[in-house]
């Protein structure tokens, strides 16, 4: 796994009234901080491709239809530059995911229905100042595929 890349997995209490899904605590031994929290609606086979952040951490987790997002590590001095993580998100598998600082990444709703990505960064965006350095999603440097693979 990329250097400081870590999962939560989570649990979701139900019960005949429904159901109740803890997604990120402050006493969380992995999360950082709150700088605030956004919904990212993207319809099926979307991209929103690659980026990263120089201040912030990430903690991305999707509630509603199914994404993937790949991490490709691009920091010079981390102990596993060059390495490639993907993760699948969402109603099938409840986890948050922690992307560091300068950890390239990206998601694609990979499922039929519109997906809500929740995301919590550590930092709150300043339009005036934004923390988002972008990368073509089909960036020859990069060395992944965002196609569906059928196994």
């Amino acid at each position: 796994m990329i250097h400081g890349v870590e999962i939560k997995q989570l649990k979701t209490h139900a019960d005949e009234r429904g159901s109740l899904t803890e997604l990120i605590r402050r006493d969380d031994a992995f999360f950082e901080g709150f700088g605030q929290c956004y919904v990212s609606v993207s319809y099926p086979g979307v991209i929103r491709g690659w980026h990263y952040h120089k201040k912030q951490t990430d903690y991305f987790t999707c509630i509603q239809g199914m994404i993937k997002v790949p991490l490709y590590d691009i920091r010079e001095d981390s102990p596993t530059q060059g390495e490639l993580n993907e993760f699948y998100i969402g109603e099938d598998n409840r986890i948050v995911v922690k992307i560091p600082i300068g950890v390239l990444h990206g998601f694609k709703n990979v499922g039929v229905t519109p997906c809500y990505l929740i995301n919590f960064p550590t930092m709150p965006y300043d339009p005036n100042d934004p923390d988002e350095y972008r990368i073509p999603y089909d960036s020859p440097d990069i060395p992944y595929d965002w196609d569906l693979k059928f196994h």
